[in-house]
């Protein structure tokens, strides 16, 4: 009987200890779109740490909640988009357009979009998000071109990378 406490009291503990770790990550999912000749794309972001990143860069009153969203606040958003996320495709510089967000319980999904893709061989993207404020940050890349996937993990020390999907 002791054993059983005793082992029930240290699964406690170790399981307590990971959920008082808090993870730096966020999710981009990138799809091309043949049809439309474009790069659509996802991203899944904590809305603390997007709210504290933008706090400490912008405006220490910045709240981003569905419905108390502070005015301006999607100005910000984009601006730190821009000087974040960067594509090369195929080898040349291309820009992204912000369709929009929405909120979805402690995420906020965000909709990009490259236009003018007329084939995808490869795609080098560099990730930052996040990465200014937390070390231990982890931006991970989903990418697919029909049936194939690739992905990629982007930290601090290696914020960007490259997929090649003439191969």
């Amino acid at each position: 009987m002791k054993k059983v406490v005793l082992i029930a009291l240290i699964g406690v503990v170790i399981l307590s200890s990971f959920t008082a770790h808090k993870f730096y990550v966020s999710v981009m999912q990138i799809e091309y779109n043949k049809e439309e000749q474009s790069l659509q794309i996802i991203s899944r972001v904590f809305i603390d740490d997007l709210e504290e990143v933008l706090r400490k860069r912008y405006d220490d009153a910045i709240r981003l909640e569905v419905n108390k969203e502070t005015v301006g606040a999607e100005e910000y958003i984009k601006k730190y988009f821009d000087q974040k996320i960067n594509f090369l495709i195929n080898g040349k510089e291309a820009s992204f357009t912000y369709l929009g967000k929405e909120y979805e319980d402690d995420l906020i999904i965000f909709y990009l979009e490259i236009e003018n893709i007329s084939s995808l061989e490869s795609l080098e993207i560099s990730n930052q998000i996040l990465m200014d404020l937390f070390e231990e940050q982890q931006n991970i890349v989903h990418v697919k071109k029909e049936n194939n996937r690739k992905s990629l993990i982007l930290e601090k020390r290696r914020d960007s990378g490259m997929l090649k999907f003439s191969e």
